[in-house]
């Protein structure tokens, strides 16, 4: 298996040194060269599988004949034991057709774990047979940085430096950044957005000389070994719903655009998805550019939902690349408007394709706290606010009623303590990992929004 940039000009690469290289050389995101194909025996069997049997069985293939592969099974393992529960993503039913897929249950309670978890792994081994080390750089709107950190600390190749947006994330987020004591980890709060720091993050990668000086490496989205191993749980999802012999249909609160292409991605293999609904809250820039077209830059509005607080979604790129029919000067064209006059019109048959799977729907802040506590009245389940924003999305959907919708609760509520406030006043059960946050000492890194700034301090602090 080859990996190919969605700009056209980086070198086509391994998986190994794909994952390891995170963002391509030209700028753009390593997909695969084909996409591999699971038949429909394959995914019925995945009903009677554990969630780590299925993760072998749809990852081997993307990772072709590298040493990974051969260890892939003990990799696996080794990252879904840190798990609360042995389903690692379990369903919880909410009417007849809208299920809960649980996506929290990780060492930081949010849907990153699931694929941070191996991901950490598979950097860890591939790092220590190469003798190398690496800078390890990321952006976060929340949730990343927690699950990063805690995949990453303690592995003796790598130090890490997580970007977030000052003020911009909730308090519990920010502490399972700051609170981690490891010498080689880094929480550096940025005078900015979630935007601000995730064009700091490529701004680094594509600074040639520093990228080799640091030996930077990615942990965001834009890696495809985390978008990789977020496909997993689509299958087991659909096979427990009697996919493949029925459609299914997802929505999936959506910010980076990574987790729903992941969604996209298990489509390409062969899963009958009838729908991927991209759930926004009142930051709707893909709402927008699938109603219109015309993907318009505008200003972030924080919310209680702070994940999804984004404009500039990274992995949409990706999915612009396979709509054009892998016409990289065409999505070369589109990030260089994107970059010049913060738009671009995505031309007809490329829209037409995009909304053969796609729709959006939009659910506002009054919303989100609704749905919140419609879904606790109804089904005795308290939700975080993205859930919230992905079950209103998904009461949105005009599909037939015998097609199951599966909606993505991508965190823990306790991570969003004012929204819980607003919702429930209080939780009626709190994991001890959370309360025992308020006790520790936070380190901090504060930078101004500055690409000097930020390589001067990595410069300073790798090891």
């Amino acid at each position: 298996m080859k990996y190919i940039s969605t700009r056209g000009s980086a070198p086509t690469l391994g998986f190994e040194d794909a994952m390891l290289s995170s963002l391509a050389s030209d700028g753009g995101l390593y997909v695969p060269q084909e996409w591999v194909q699971l038949d429909k025996a394959v995914i019925a069997s995945f009903c009677d599988k554990s969630y780590e049997a299925v993760a072998v069985e749809v990852l081997t293939p993307f990772m072709g004949d590298s040493v990974l592969a051969q260890r892939l099974p003990d990799f696996v393992a080794q990252a879904y034991a840190t798990f609360s529960t042995p389903e690692v993503a379990p369903l919880a039913q909410l009417t007849d057709q809208i299920h809960l897929l649980e996506l929290y249950h990780g060492p930081s309670l949010a849907f990153k774990d699931v694929a941070m978890q191996l991901l950490a792994r598979l950097m860890d081994d591939a790092l220590i047979r190469r003798g190398a080390r690496a800078s390890i750089i990321g952006a976060t709107s929340g949730d990343t940085g927690g699950a990063a950190i805690a995949a990453f600390r303690g592995r003796e190749a790598v130090d890490i430096f997580i970007l977030y947006p000052d003020g911009r994330v909730s308090d519990v987020q920010r502490r399972q950044m700051t609170s981690v004591s490891d010498a080689h980890v880094h929480a550096i709060a940025i005078d900015g957005t979630f935007d601000d720091c995730q064009s700091l993050v490529k701004a680094a990668f594509n600074d040639s000389a520093f990228r080799t000086q640091c030996a930077l490496s990615g942990v965001n989205s834009i890696n495809w070994a985390r978008v990789m191993a977020q496909i997993v749980y689509y299958f087991t999802a659909a096979a427990q719903l009697g996919a493949p012999d029925r459609q299914v249909a997802f929505s999936v609160p959506t910010g980076n655009f990574g987790d729903i292409f992941a969604g996209y991605a298990a489509a390409r293999m062969g899963l009958p998805i009838a729908q991927l609904m991209i759930a926004t809250n009142v930051n709707d820039i893909l709402a927008r550019t699938l109603q219109s077209g015309r993907y318009a830059l505008g200003a972030v509005t924080a919310t209680h939902s702070p994940s999804m607080d984004i404009q500039v979604s990274s992995n949409f790129e990706r999915l612009l690349f396979e709509v054009s029919n892998r016409d990289a000067a065409k999505v070369c064209a589109y990030m260089n408007a994107l970059t010049q006059e913060g738009a671009f019109d995505i031309d007809e048959a490329a829209l037409a394709t995009m909304r053969q799977i796609f729709a959006a729907a939009r659910i506002d802040e009054r919303e989100t706290l609704a749905i919140m506590q419609e879904v606790k009245a109804t089904h005795g389940l308290e939700i975080d606010p993205h859930s919230a924003v992905g079950v209103g999305a998904a009461q949105k959907m005009d599909l037939a009623a015998d097609i199951p919708i599966i909606s993505l609760a991508t965190a823990h509520p306790a991570k969003f303590p004012q929204a819980v406030a607003a919702a429930y006043g209080a939780l009626d059960n709190t994991p001890a990992s959370i309360t025992a946050l308020a006790d520790k000492q936070e380190r901090i890194t504060h930078l101004p929004n500055n690409i000097e700034a930020v390589q001067d301090f990595i410069r300073t602090h790798k090891r």
